[in-house]
């Protein structure tokens, strides 16, 4: 059996945790000293620079590119990706919008492989009711959840538009210019950070929100199980994770056609206006563990 070890990039982010959660589920197959390892798996293609080049040029690489925004895909970023080809012996992508982004740029071989849903971290922990209680969200809103990240670094106001926060406003402000939500008021519930673009420009326009700044897993698994709708509005994503989790607590959700959107959902749930789309729950029985890591395991025994 050929060993891989797979490069976590150190960021406390979701990449750190999928490497976490392949290396205890897949200790059989997982080294931690690259030396050791038949395969390189270069999860977080960015972080290909924390091993010897030497090293990668005698190892079989295995790349993982989650998604590629065209307006940013210069300079440095296409250097390094140039760089990182000489030494990529196949290409990891989770969804054909990404195949099509980088099949220009390489003759590597490509594999779609969507990502794993661990069912294990988000699962059912309470009813609905209580768990707004709990996290002292209003019993009787229509709830909308964004757990995206908003904003860039550099300024904290200039929306990261490839994660549609612009958009996401406008879809709650067109449910409510038209009438959309009858019964009860709206109440968005946001976690993650950098969320400053959309807090803007919800208390301009006076809907209420409550934040969680970057919350625990299991805080936020509590927050996916009160919501009534999940909104994904971005214009590229590899994912978004929020969809399989979203899948795994069982929240409707409606969708841009970015990432795997095409994968979990009916067509009738995704459109680039999400406010024509119909809420569905996204399907991800196919994706979950154990049978979530077959795909990879299989192509890392075929390098």
């Amino acid at each position: 059996m050929k060993k891989v070890f797979v490069l976590p990039p150190g960021e406390d982010w979701i990449i750190d945790r999928f490497v976490r959660e392949w290396n205890t589920d897949n200790s059989d197959m997982s080294v931690d000293d690259p030396s050791s390892a038949d395969v390189i798996w270069l999860l977080s293609a960015g972080s290909y620079n924390q091993i010897d080049y030497e090293m990668l040029e005698d190892k079989r690489v295995m790349t993982t590119i989650h998604h590629v925004v065209p307006d940013k895909f210069t300079g440095e970023q296409y250097h390094d990706f140039v760089v990182r080809d000489n030494i990529t012996d196949a290409y990891h992508v989770p969804n054909v919008h990404t195949k099509s982004a980088i099949a220009v740029h390489t003759q590597k071989p490509i594999h779609i492989i969507p990502y794993w849903a661990n069912q294990n971290i988000w699962r059912t922990t309470g009813r609905m009711d209580d768990l707004r209680k709990k996290h002292g969200l209003p019993k009787d809103s229509y709830l909308i959840g964004s757990f995206v990240r908003d904003t860039e670094g550099r300024d904290l106001k200039s929306p990261k538009l490839e994660k549609g926060p612009d958009l996401l406003v406008d879809y709650i402000e067109k449910m409510l210019s038209t009438g959309h939500i009858l019964e009860s008021e709206v109440h968005v519930v946001l976690a993650g950070w950098r969320r400053q673009y959309v807090i803007s420009r919800l208390e301009a326009a006076k809907i209420p929100y409550t934040y969680f700044e970057r919350p625990s897993q299991e805080v936020l698994n509590d927050l996916y199980q009160t919501l009534d709708s999940y909104p994904v509005t971005a214009r590229h994503e590899g994912g978004p994770q929020s969809l399989i989790e979203c899948g795994l607590l069982g929240v409707p959700c409606v969708s841009r056609d970015v990432g795997i959107a095409s994968q979990v959902l009916p067509p009738c749930a995704i459109s680039d206006d999400v406010f024509l789309a119909v809420h569905e729950v996204p399907n991800v029985e196919h994706l979950k563990l154990p049978n979530g890591y077959k795909p990879y395991r299989d192509l890392i025994q075929s390098l």
